[in-house]
């Protein structure tokens, strides 16, 4: 599985985006790779946006596997939202 990341996850193994050097513009492959990349990750970002409109995600702050759970349940439940 490959994790798709910003760039504060430098030198940690996770797909970041291409950074320009000093002196060293990006290749235009490296331009399309950070382009794909930042649609991909707008997606993410935008089911992260609407998981918030939950309440139980919104208001409480959960501790240990309860978050863990409570996200689960708002995911599916989104999901059981989203199909016909």
């Amino acid at each position: 599985m490959n994790v798709l990341t910003d760039g504060a996850y430098l030198n940690t193994g996770l797909i970041v985006p291409h950074r320009k050097r000093a002196g060293r513009p990006l290749l235009r492959a490296q331009k399309e790779d950070n382009a794909e990349h930042r649609h991909i990750r707008a997606h993410v970002e935008h089911v992260f946006g609407r998981m918030k409109n939950y309440k139980i995600l919104r208001d409480r702050r959960q501790r240990g596997t309860g978050l863990h759970h409570a996200v689960q349940a708002v995911a599916h439940m989104h999901n059981l939202a989203l199909t016909p």
